[in-house]
């Protein structure tokens, strides 16, 4: 599903040049010309990107972004200012006032795209985040991850290149703001110092060692240990091509040089920020939800805390107009395999279809056992078409393994039936989409079994209900 983009000017033609370049992208776009009605539009709307122009009359696009962090509802939309202003005194004030980063006019499309496209992402991630945090408060677990406002926004920085940054004025100006600093000239070095060190935040430089410092940014969001990571690219002045291509491998930020001591610290402490509050929010996941709502034999989340996932991701459905997909799947004739080979055997094939399913599918999706041999799996802001084509890949991954009897040489065959189901009306309730995915579920299991099955749009005023003891 396309972003929606809010595009804040007060000037008419500035904002048809960019619904238009963004429209033609495929991205939703919503338009406000002053601050007030922006505002309104992003509480309202609730954009994954703001577009914001400083230079209005009444209150300015600083103000617009001081408020819009400011309030809870809104705080957690990636802000751009677009502006013509381009000192670093500006870029400091804006990355203050809570934007994500600048865009100088004229627009270049490759800067433009890039930045929200990696903007976009990252929110993507972060509202999973956010919404498996309130499913959680929802069920009265003790979270303990909300910040004071009080937080040391001083850490563990990486400085990775060959010698050709101005290391003087980012060592001594990171480490005379209270961060601790280490530096290396290797690409071997940065991964391996980034793995065991986890530091907050690194820097990398045109070139690393022997490497270039973008293949080096690549690796880094290869490793499960540096994947999350935040990394600020430093670049030659203008070089936007090195840029779109940085952003587009998962960098979070860049510096342009020559580089400003006030903007370094900026985007620094605005980076070493977001790094606490995603760590806080998969610590949540890692403790309080993991230890009472995930399923004891395999791992996964369990029904009780997928009905209140799924709940909230309807609910999310209605405000943000993105639709959500459910794919319900069913070990078939899994009854013979506990008769034949066991309940241990059984209990084995459960979790190996686990954690089968769970590497095929994304960060952003929630898999749970639903009871027995079934699972959901829920998928936020997906397609129909989308989520048939996973249901079709997870179905011929089970397929095509086999899995391992414990204490016997022997493995076994079993297969899945899929049903999958979409919710984009508003008024869509999660009983009637679990009703819809659970018949299409039963036409997939009588038609033969192995096989995935859409619910049609008849569905949502289907009867058809399971055989007892369908299996």
């Amino acid at each position: 599903m396309s972003a929606r983009i809010l595009v804040v000017d007060d000037t008419p033609a500035n904002v048809r040049l960019l619904e238009a370049k963004l429209s033609a992208e495929y991205y939703e776009v919503l338009t406000a010309t002053d601050g007030p009605s922006a505002l309104a539009a992003a509480a309202e709307h609730a954009p994954d990107l703001i577009l914001l122009d400083v230079m209005m009359p009444g209150m300015d696009g600083f103000e617009v972004a001081e408020r819009l962090k400011a309030d809870p509802v809104t705080q957690h939309i990636p802000v751009v200012i677009v502006t013509a202003l381009n000192e670093p005194r500006d870029r400091v004030r804006g990355l203050e006032a809570g934007a994500d980063d600048f865009l100088s006019k004229p627009l270049n499309d490759v800067a433009l795209f890039a930045r929200v496209r990696s903007l976009t992402r990252l929110k993507v991630m972060m509202d999973e985040l956010r919404l498996r945090r309130a499913t959680t408060a929802g069920l009265d677990i003790p979270l303990g991850i909300e910040s004071d406002g009080n937080d040391d926004l001083t850490g563990r920085i990486l400085l990775a290149d060959d010698g050709d940054l101005p290391g003087d004025i980012l060592f001594e100006s990171l480490t005379a703001a209270g961060h601790e600093v280490y530096q290396t000239q290797s690409s071997v070095d940065a991964i391996e110092h980034g793995c065991t060190r986890c530091p907050d935040l690194i820097i990398v430089g045109e070139t690393v060692g022997e490497d270039d410092g973008l293949r080096l940014c690549s690796q880094l969001r290869s490793h499960d240990a540096t994947r999350h990571i935040p990394i600020l690219l430093v670049l030659e002045a203008d070089d936007l091509t090195r840029l779109a291509k940085g952003l587009d491998l998962g960098v979070n930020d860049y510096l342009s040089q020559p580089i400003d001591r006030n903007e370094l610290l900026a985007r620094t402490r605005t980076q070493i920020r977001h790094r606490r509050y995603h760590l806080r929010l998969r610590r949540m996941l890692d403790t309080s939800v993991s230890l009472a709502y995930t399923d004891s034999l395999t791992g996964v989340y369990n029904r009780r805390y997928m009905n209140d996932h799924l709940g909230r991701s309807i609910a999310e459905m209605r405000t943000s107009d993105k639709p959500v997909s459910l794919l319900l799947f069913d070990i078939d004739h899994f009854k013979d395999v506990n008769d034949l080979h066991g309940h241990a055997a059984g209990d084995s094939v459960l979790r190996a279809v686990a954690q089968k399913v769970a590497t095929g599918i994304r960060d952003s999706d929630l898999l749970a056992r639903y009871g027995g041999e079934e699972f959901v799996v829920i998928m936020p802001g997906t397609l129909g078409e989308t989520a048939m084509a996973v249901a079709n890949r997870v179905r011929a991954q089970i397929e095509a393994n086999s899995f391992v009897i414990p204490g016997r040489d022997e493995r076994l065959h079993v297969t899945v039936s899929i049903g999958v189901a979409t919710a984009s009306d508003p008024n869509e309730t999660a009983e009637h989409l679990m009703r819809r995915v659970d018949d299409a579920l039963y036409r997939a299991k009588e038609g033969g079994r192995n096989q995935v099955h859409a619910a049609e749009a008849d569905d949502a005023t289907s009867s058809v209900r399971r055989a007892v003891g369908a299996d």
